[in-house]
């Protein structure tokens, strides 16, 4: 039995710390199979699991202290020399207080570097507003030649290090609090950059999230199938690249549409898919749950999404209000 006390959890289950752990155990092997890659940190190299990889490799982990431009400039400048920095922070400093640098330094020069960014959303609650990522994706999205990629669970973090890895080029990999519980029994379930996967099969709505919320609406979908509801659920994981044709193939004929994320709505996963649906031409009803352009304030993870509402309970609230709605079929409607 986990145990999760105080104000600033205590887990005891190892089980349960899966992004972190895991991200952290898979960037030591494969630094053992390539000794291009080095590792960065701005002074949280406990915290956001570096500890092994700055043990196993000492002369290839650097510490520059907190000072998170700099941390981006020295990357840059190694990713130059022939090396594949991996950078560690958390998300609101990567994405906010080092904005410029990822910008200029990496991808207007294409330097083959992967940031981390980890607790991002409300992650880190108990930090407040002020440690809360959830400007990140909308931010780095805007900036030409960023991937930017936010996996589900410790499992699929892995799959996706393994891909940001092996792409040519800037990636951005935005991770929770590391203790999600694991949403696919494979160690490493397959991972495409730029590909949706559809976790639940449904026709009557589509539910599309990222990162930790993708667990919330596989919740709902089990609620809503007890109610007769059948609710597709696919695993947004690329934030970019995400275009029309994978969301033509994530939703089918499904003209409901419910996005969930610990994010800003604006430019996140819910402003990408109204963008696109908007371009397709096609009646859609869409409801987008996340952060509503408001600070939540204070607290646990949980307590915060509820109040935000963009937990399970929300989702089948929402759906249950887009299932009242008539979606009338379009002429065109099978066209691509």
């Amino acid at each position: 039995m986990s145990k999760v006390r105080g104000f600033t959890w205590t887990v005891e289950d190892v089980n349960l710390i899966s992004e972190h752990e895991i991200w952290g155990e898979v960037l030591v092997e494969l630094a053992a199979l390539d000794s291009r890659i080095v590792a960065l940190s701005a002074d949280l190299a406990h915290s956001t699991k570096l500890r092994k990889f700055k043990q196993t490799f000492p002369e290839r982990y650097f510490n520059v202290g907190i000072a998170e431009q700099n941390l981006i400039a020295v990357a840059a400048g190694l990713a130059a020399m022939g090396l594949v920095p991996v950078v560690c922070t958390y998300a609101t400093f990567a994405s906010l207080r080092a904005a410029e640098f990822v910008r200029t330094d990496l991808a207007y020069n294409r330097r083959n570097v992967k940031v981390v960014g980890t607790l991002a959303g409300v992650a880190f609650g108990q930090g407040g507003p002020t440690h809360h990522a959830v400007e990140d994706i909308a931010l780095l999205r805007a900036i030409p030649g960023m991937t930017v990629l936010c996996p589900s669970d410790g499992f699929e973090m892995a799959s996706a290090l393994r891909a940001a890895i092996a792409y040519d080029g800037p990636v951005y990999l935005r991770t929770g609090r590391g203790v999600e519980l694991p949403l696919d029994e494979r160690r490493e379930p397959p991972f495409t950059i730029g590909q949706p996967r559809v976790l639940r099969s449904g026709s009557d709505v589509a539910l599309l999230a990222c990162g930790s919320q993708v667990g919330e609406a596989l919740r709902a979908a089990e609620r809503l199938a007890r109610a007769k509801v059948q609710a597709q659920v696919v695993n947004v994981s690329t934030l970019k690249p995400f275009g029309p044709a994978e969301l033509q193939a994530a939703l089918g004929d499904i003209r409901r549409v419910v996005t969930i994320e610990d994010h800003n709505v604006i430019g996140g996963l819910g402003g990408a898919v109204a963008e696109l649906l908007a371009e397709s031409g096609k009646s859609h009803v869409l409801r987008r749950l996340g952060h509503q352009d408001r600070w939540l304030g204070m607290g646990v993870p949980e307590d915060l999404m509820h109040t935000g509402g963009f937990d399970e309970d929300a989702i089948v609230a929402a759906v249950e209000q887009l299932l009242k709605i008539r979606v009338e079929r379009d002429e065109d409607w099978d066209r691509t």
